[in-house]
């Protein structure tokens, strides 16, 4: 199978591995995709915890609280111009309080109903946007939350947001700093128990398959790799993550007898978009001919 500069430009946009590296990887497994980041993971060569997908869409994430029920809202655009747009900012604000107030169950419900401020369907206001602009906008996703207890959010200049929800009177302030950890060590899991059984086999089959553990016992490479893996499993439990404001207190030691955590979610704009490709050498011929 030829290998194509623009499968290994992905593979290694998805691993951060040297492009000699991720050549000789997509090689050896006839072009394979997921077969080349295992080999390339197993070899030491990509980062496990590096994000899969291509981070590529403009735009911005934005949120809002009202109450107990918070939203958060990824919504795109063509350039980063217009992401900074004040007008662009404020009509994400306004989707995510749109949200809270609508309760949609997806992104085309949504579309369908009337915005509460604009007394218009959302579909019209994206599509005025549109016209006002004059770049392509969507909605991508949201999420919304509605607790018995406590709901905050935290986002990072509009790229990355935090939506986190609580147990009981939770103190503002604590679950402030647990939104910012998140958006900072991009947590998994809240805790060990909601890490599928499946998530853990594949881990160990990559530790156990990775080159320094090849001519080691059997028995001391099985201890090796339950060493491994318990420790990436931490690494991916918000619970057992250390404090990024105090790295001697974990998230569990900073919560005990405060609150508890029930759910969060963290959007990372763009994540897993394609990224648009100008060819600004055909746009310019276009308009000469024009």
């Amino acid at each position: 199978m030829e290998i194509k500069a623009s499968m290994v430009k992905e593979l290694r946009e998805k691993t951060g591995a040297g492009m000699m590296d991720a050549k000789k990887a997509l090689v050896e497994t006839n072009g394979d995709m997921e077969k080349a980041i295992e080999l390339l993971r197993q070899k030491g060569m990509a980062s496990a915890d590096k994000k899969m997908g291509r981070i590529a869409a403009e735009g911005v994430v934005a949120s809002a609280i009202d109450g107990s029920e918070g939203a958060m809202v990824e919504i795109n655009c063509e350039t980063d111009f217009v992401a900074k747009n004040d007008d662009f900012k404020a009509l994400a604000n306004m989707m995510a309080r749109a949200i809270i107030k609508l309760n949609p169950s997806s992104v085309d419900e949504l579309l369908t109903m009337d915005c509460p401020e604009c007394k218009k369907p959302i579909e019209t206001v994206i599509k005025e946007k549109i016209a006002t602009i004059g770049e392509k906008i969507t909605i991508r996703r949201f999420v919304k939350y509605a607790a018995d207890g406590a709901v905050n959010t935290y986002i990072h200049n509009g790229k990355i947001g935090v939506l986190l929800e609580a147990t009981g009177a939770a103190d503002e302030t604590l679950t402030k700093d647990i939104c910012l950890h998140i958006a900072s060590n991009a947590p998994e899991f809240v805790s060990r128990d909601q890490i599928p059984a499946s998530v853990i086999e594949e881990e160990k089959r990559i530790e156990m398959g990775k080159e320094d553990l090849a001519n080691k016992p059997e028995q001391i490479r099985e201890k090796i790799v339950e060493g491994r893996v318990n420790k990436l499993m931490a690494q991916r439990c918000l619970l057992e993550q250390p404090f990024v404001k105090n790295p001697d207190q974990t998230i569990a030691q900073l919560i005990e007898g405060k609150t508890q955590i029930v759910k969060f979610e963290r959007f990372v704009l763009g994540e897993g978009l394609e990224k648009r490709q100008d060819d600004f050498a055909a746009e310019v011929m276009s308009q000469i001919k024009g």
